[in-house]
């Protein structure tokens, strides 16, 4: 069972929440110095598999902030943007003032958006960190058009046991280096390792969305399975 923040109890949710409004002011920073840059380039890829059309409808959950939502909107598409975190909202705000991206403070597993309603429906590096990975696939799943696409990016589960290793292992004790260095709090952000105990990967989230009825359902690996990009046709 995890510890921690992702402990699974009915605080787990408060206490998340928590976690990101503490990190959102440095989030940017510690995710480009723990990827390399590289996060920008891993969603751009998901923003090109998405491949909205101008005046499709998207909703990206647990938007952080920004990047996906604005990639959406630069491609055409009316965005709306959810995450638990109003400062990670706020964040968002600041870096793109001058989008037409509608920003919601909620509840990925329950978003009180519409059945039906969304040509795209995105999530990144956000999934791991619901009380229910299942529970929040339903959700995209629900509130997605019939033909609709669902993607998801996070943290993946390399085949590889050496690159597992060493990729656990990087998480594990160089991103809290990160965290105390920059931000003089490394237990936040040891939190990727914690949320990664439970986290069922590209093939447990590839199995649910083909349970919940999802047609065309991929995996694209990235970096040799560290990371994954799910994608599905409702």
């Amino acid at each position: 069972m995890a510890k921690g923040y992702f402990a699974d109890d009915e605080t787990r949710a408060e206490r998340v929440r928590d976690l990101f409004d503490t990190i959102a002011p440095r989030y940017d920073l510690i995710n480009d110095l723990q990827s390399l840059w590289l996060h920008r380039r891993w969603k751009k890829r998901l923003v090109t598999l998405a491949n909205p059309q101008p005046g499709q409808r998207a909703l990206d959950l647990c938007c952080g902030t920004g990047d996906i939502a604005a990639a959406l909107a630069q491609q055409g598409a009316e965005v709306t943007a959810l995450d638990f975190s109003q400062p990670m909202l706020d964040q968002a705000a600041a870096r793109f003032p001058e989008s037409k991206i509608i920003f919601l403070q909620g509840d990925a597993l329950k978003t009180g958006q519409p059945d039906n309603h969304y040509h795209h429906v995105t999530i990144a590096y956000g999934l791991r960190n619901l009380a229910s990975v299942q529970a929040g696939l339903a959700e995209m799943h629900r509130v997605a058009k019939p033909g609709g696409k669902l993607l998801v990016l996070d943290f993946g589960k390399p085949r590889s046991r050496f690159l597992r290793f060493w990729y656990r292992g990087y998480l594990k004790f160089a991103v809290p280096l990160f965290g105390k260095i920059f931000c003089r709090n490394a237990p936040a952000y040891a939190y990727i390792h914690e949320s990664l105990e439970n986290y069922p990967a590209q093939e447990g989230v590839d199995q649910m969305l083909r349970d919940l009825g999802c047609r065309e359902t991929k995996i694209h690996p990235i970096l040799g399975g560290t990371m994954t990009i799910n994608e599905a046709v409702k």
